[in-house]
């Protein structure tokens, strides 16, 4: 039930692949890359101060409801694209206030599967998200060039309520009443206070900071690529789209596969590891990289990066109880969102600052180029170094490693990180409290 919901769901956004840039362009015509950078600012960082409230309302009354709202609102922008853009735009931004749907679902999948199975279940979910952008944007793409972008627009507002309907009526809820919290307190939900004290705790510490170094340039790169790869390498729609459909399809083989086969192998940490050095390779590749070849090469390696994330989510779940999961992924949500409004803006400022325009959507240029610059992106160099800043970080996580084995004379005032009030659970089976740590201490 989970994949349909995901895969509808990014299909839907995916087959306005195309749309999307054109209604970019008309709407703020030479400053659209400023415009988008500042619109997914908005968004990310309205995601940063919603996804730790939604995880612990979910830990409370339940994963349905708010999976609901969650397809329901980052939806509700797609038919004013046509409609009206002003409209579109903002309601985009206001969206960010629910776009936690990864973080609900990576709590449902927490519910449903062990402690040993979660790493493969999150590679599944992941997988999932690349294999909607196989051959949406493709169809995306041609439905535009054949009958305008109306259409496509009809078509993925039709899946958009189709899913919101599925979610409704078919998904079940996975968090039983037994073992819900029974309480809350709005200091789970406050982001700043999660990362106040996210700093009293070492793992906590080192997961969280290799979250943020790792996915700022990686949002800054989902924000801009496509831009990118049109108005700099000169792709053309139809190249672009073929380019998602091969890292999508690679994706979901390295997330599902090859995460797999890692995780069994050398385990979660240094899964992670692995992938955030495929990272660095794939950012470093592009931030040189200038002929089409190279790009398609770097592609390869961009499918083999995305085991990060799902690795990233199974390694701060292991040290979480039941009724704690929708905290846990709040809080890495919460920091991916905080990401995707600073990442962005990043991008956005370093391209300003090496004189790489990016507001015309032309695939041709516009004067011969006389020379390839020597660098054609250099936010991506910089983010390479952010990386490799996060592997730093990355080594010294420890493995296989509980919090609550932590527990000291010197370490209980830690024990507060996530949620300084211990949390009443409701009567639950034992069977119900085995392998997991106490809520309070995992990130």
């Amino acid at each position: 039930n989970l994949h349909i919901v995901l895969l509808s769901k990014f299909f839907a956004w995916g087959l306005l692949t195309t749309p999307m840039l054109t209604v970019l362009h008309e709407t703020f015509q030479q400053h659209e890359f400023l415009m988008n950078g500042l619109i997914q600012g908005v968004k990310g960082f309205l995601s940063f101060l919603s996804a730790p409230l939604i995880g612990a309302l979910s830990d409370v009354w339940g994963r349905k409801s708010f999976l609901l709202m969650t397809v329901f609102f980052t939806c509700a922008p797609i038919p004013f694209m046509r409609l009206s853009p002003w409209w579109y735009f903002a309601l985009i931004s206001v969206s960010g206030a629910f776009s936690v749907t990864f973080s609900v679902i990576f709590a449902y999948v927490a519910d449903i599967t062990e402690e040993h199975e979660r790493s493969t279940a999150y590679g599944l979910v992941s997988a999932t998200f690349a294999a909607s952008l196989v051959t949406s944007p493709a169809i995306g793409a041609f439905l535009s060039h054949r009958f305008g972008d109306s259409l496509v627009v009809l078509v993925a507002t039709v899946i958009a309520v189709l899913d919101i309907a599925f979610v409704f009526f078919l998904v079940p809820e996975s968090l039983p009443d037994k073992i819900r919290a029974s309480g809350f307190s709005w200091q789970q939900a406050d982001p700043f206070h999660s990362l106040r004290r996210v700093g009293q705790n070492p793992t906590v510490l080192l997961i969280s900071v290799t979250v943020f170094l790792s996915y700022l340039p990686e949002a800054g790169q989902y924000s801009s690529f496509f831009l990118y790869l049109k108005q700099v390498i000169h792709f053309t729609p139809a190249s672009i789209a073929a380019f998602i459909a091969m890292v999508g399809i690679l994706s979901i083989i390295a997330q599902t596969v090859l995460l797999s086969v890692l995780m069994r192998s050398i385990g979660n940490k240094k899964t992670v590891l692995l992938g955030l050095c495929f990272q660095i390779v794939q950012l470093t590749w592009y931030g040189v990289g200038s002929q089409h070849w190279m790009v398609w090469a770097a592609g390869t390696i961009v499918a083999l990066s995305s085991i990060t994330f799902p690795a990233v989510s199974a390694l701060v779940s292991y040290c979480a109880s039941a009724d704690q999961q929708g905290v846990v992924q709040g809080m890495i949500t919460g920091i991916r969102g905080l990401c995707n409004g600073l990442g962005p803006a990043l991008y956005g400022f370093i391209f300003f600052l090496f004189d790489v325009e990016l507001s015309d959507t032309d695939p041709e240029p516009q004067t011969p180029q006389t020379e390839t610059p020597l660098v054609p992106g250099p936010p991506f160099l910089i983010g390479a170094c952010l990386v490799l800043v996060a592997i730093f970080v990355a080594i010294f996580i420890p493995e296989n490693h509980k919090l609550s084995d932590d527990r000291s004379p010197k370490s209980t005032t830690v024990a507060t990180t996530l949620a300084p009030p211990p949390v009443t659970r409701r009567t639950s089976s034992p069977s119900s409290r085995t392998q997991s740590c106490d809520p309070t201490s995992c990130c």
